[in-house]
């Protein structure tokens, strides 16, 4: 039986659920989404650490057998915090972003994120050093407007030409640094026009070939902190069907 674990803070994270589940049908899935503390991008390293770690203990007390942390925010700053303290593996969602994009690039890779991801430089430091040159936006209004249900119309696509205007042109591949952003990936192509894009829930769904094993009983199970009123909405648009979805009380799991 294999228990794959994810949490995001927010419903972006479900992207990577939906690649996950596509690839492997027959593993049980428990999905957090940590929405009574979205986002993740505008907060402090620690901050970011201590969230993660308590995200990854209620996913640990469903049973995982390993854990996907959906988040770039958390994957840039707590993946080894959490690698160093569970005894089960961890995939992070940059690394796969970063090997696929340099698998595609011409030497020329835009990267855009939150706030935090974008300091922490967890994409820029690797791009750089396999010698590509890199161009790094944080887009801090991405998140809210996702998590409010807005994927394309005239707003987003004055805040997308806001953030990416001084990339047009400059890059061949762009990374979405963030899980929410895969959800605007049509108004961002529209936007940079022959740009490839990089979605790495595709990415993580493959590097988690290595670790899924056998089958289980395909159920999935989804918890949020905080049940908005257009939350299933959101889940519905993004996994394609109406699935029923757990409050976890926040006070449960952290103080």
């Amino acid at each position: 039986l294999m228990r794959i674990g994810i949490f995001d803070s927010g419903v972006g994270g479900l992207t990577v659920l939906k690649a996950i589940r596509d690839r492997y049908a027959e593993a049980d899935i428990i999905y957090l989404g940590d929405t009574a503390r979205v986002p993740y991008g505008n907060k402090s390293e620690e901050t970011v650490i201590r969230y993660s770690m308590e995200c990854a203990d209620f996913l640990l007390s469903k049973g995982i057998d390993i854990l996907v942390v959906a988040c770039n925010t958390a994957s840039s700053y707590a993946i080894n915090p959490l690698r160093e303290s569970l005894s089960i593996p961890v995939v992070g969602v940059v690394k796969p972003g970063v090997k696929l994009a340099l698998s595609l690039t011409n030497g020329r890779v835009g990267v855009i994120g939150t706030l935090t991801t974008i300091r922490s430089g967890s994409y820029q430091i690797p791009l750089k050093e396999a010698g590509v040159e890199v161009f790094a936006r944080a887009c801090p209004l991405l998140v809210p407007l996702v998590e409010e249900g807005l994927f394309e119309g005239e707003i987003v696509r004055k805040v997308v030409s806001m953030y990416l205007k001084d990339l047009k042109g400059k890059i061949d591949t762009l990374i979405l640094g963030c899980t929410h952003y895969p959800l605007l990936k049509n108004v961002i192509q529209d936007f940079l026009g022959d740009v490839l894009i990089v979605d790495s829930s595709k990415a993580v769904a493959c590097e988690l070939e290595g670790f899924v094993k056998g089958g289980g009983g395909a159920k999935t199970e989804l918890f949020f902190t905080d049940m908005s009123p257009n939350l299933p909405t959101l889940v519905e648009i993004i996994l394609g069907q109406p699935l029923e979805i757990k409050a976890v009380s926040p006070q449960s799991f952290f103080p």
